[in-house]
């Protein structure tokens, strides 16, 4: 039976969850639409936040009477978290199909749309950064790991519609397609719409799950070179080095909070619709079952696989080379019920969509060793999947160039 809190639509599943879904689902929505699970918030109210309070804090004030709280974690953990009460959920079982979110089209109208795309910075000038981090590695040997990201500014000459984009983007089952809505900063609606692989935090109960990727490689239509590219990254000592960074970290935060913790299948190879990585699934049973999954998301968020080892060094090395606001890229996107269940996933392969706007970030795990060539190839590969949603060639990550 699905759980659900106030919620006004039947309860249903498969084709028939995708037949009421029209009714619910607006662009204001709050939208996950997971492996095995979809989720619908409504009426969704920011939560105010207390000036210079710590994330802990907001976290977990915010929990204070709440039935339901929907959201997202901004990439810094100095900015207030975005989190939201909505007044009707819904948890529905199994993937909300294509229709649910409207046409396939992406663009109100019927011409093709007409791009502007500036790249920030350069895939050139990211390559120097990357080596730029590689020479600070060699004087720095407590740097074990940086995440080195770039973004993509797109200007259409039309308002994306965000819920076909979230209709594109939910067809690859292996990824946790997401929409969630921001604060307006000119009055204009602002959406986080993306297609995640990685679970930062998952919580029923006693029982916690999180499945960290780091290590990548872009995978390919013809089958030989896709089995070839898995078989590379299972072999890859600098990605394993890379992967191994997240999980003891990870399991290292985790510890002190839980009873019994482990890597039950060790790291596995992970797939997506566009890229293979080296995944580790960790589960725990915790000690104190009133710490909620919002409360360990803000405990575990930024791991290395967006941030890196050790955190606050690698956090500054970010925002001295970057030169560009991450805002909620490399954060979290999630949910969190009154019993304290909830899931929380890192906010990857995602867009912020304003208008006819959208601002794309990619990011690759420097370690010593890395190549500064690969690892800007690796973010071009990790800007496909939004790239081809919005109908776009992916050779935009390699040029920044008109379309």
């Amino acid at each position: 039976m699905t759980k659900a809190l106030v919620m006004k639509t039947p309860e249903m599943t498969g084709d028939e969850a995708g037949a009421v879904a029209p009714s619910v689902v607006a662009p204001s929505s709050f939208v996950l639409v997971g492996v095995g699970e979809t989720v619908v918030a409504n009426g969704c109210r920011p939560i105010p936040a207390a000036a210079g309070a710590s994330l802990a804090r907001q976290v977990s004030e915010a929990l204070v009477g709440a039935a339901a709280l929907v959201g997202a974690l901004p990439y810094e953990r100095a900015r207030p978290a975005h989190l939201l009460r909505p007044t009707e959920w819904s948890r529905l079982p199994g993937r909300f199909t294509a229709r649910a979110f409207g046409p396939p089209v992406l663009l109100r109208g019927g011409d093709t749309p007409h791009w502007q795309v500036t790249a920030e910075p350069s895939l050139a000038a990211y390559r120097t950064s990357v080596a730029e981090v590689l020479r600070r590695m060699e004087n720095r040997p407590e740097l074990r790991k940086v995440v080195l990201s770039r973004a993509l500014r797109l200007s259409g000459d039309r308002p994306i519609d965000p819920r076909a984009l979230l209709s594109r983007l939910a067809e690859d089952p292996a990824a946790t397609a997401f929409s969630v809505p921001l604060p307006s900063t000119d009055g204009a609606t602002r959406l986080l719409v993306g297609a995640t692989p990685e679970l930062l935090v998952s919580r029923r109960g006693e029982a916690m799950f999180s499945h960290p990727l780091a290590g990548s490689a872009r995978r390919s239509s013809d089958p030989a070179r896709d089995r070839e590219a898995a078989e590379n990254l299972a072999a890859s000592t600098k990605d394993s080095r890379e992967h191994r960074e997240v999980v003891t970290a990870i399991l290292d935060l985790l510890a002190p909070y839980c009873r019994e913790l482990s890597t039950p299948e060790g790291t596995q190879l992970v797939s997506t619709a566009s890229m293979w990585h080296l995944g580790t699934r960790i589960v725990g049973r915790l000690r104190d079952t009133t710490l909620s999954s919002l409360e360990l998301a803000a405990l575990l968020h930024p791991t290395p696989a967006v941030c890196g080892t050790p955190r606050d060094a690698a956090a500054e090395l970010i925002a001295e080379l970057e030169g560009h606001d991450r805002g909620f890229y490399a954060g979290a996107v999630g949910w969190c019920d009154a019993a304290g269940d909830g899931d929380w996933h890192v906010a990857l392969r995602c867009a912020e969509i304003s208008g006819g706007e959208a601002w794309l970030h990619a990011g690759a795990g420097i370690v010593p060793g890395s190549d500064p060539v690969a690892e800007g190839e690796e973010t071009a590969a990790k800007f496909a999947a939004m790239l081809r949603a919005l109908g776009l060639d992916e050779a935009i990550a390699f040029e920044g160039a008109a379309a």
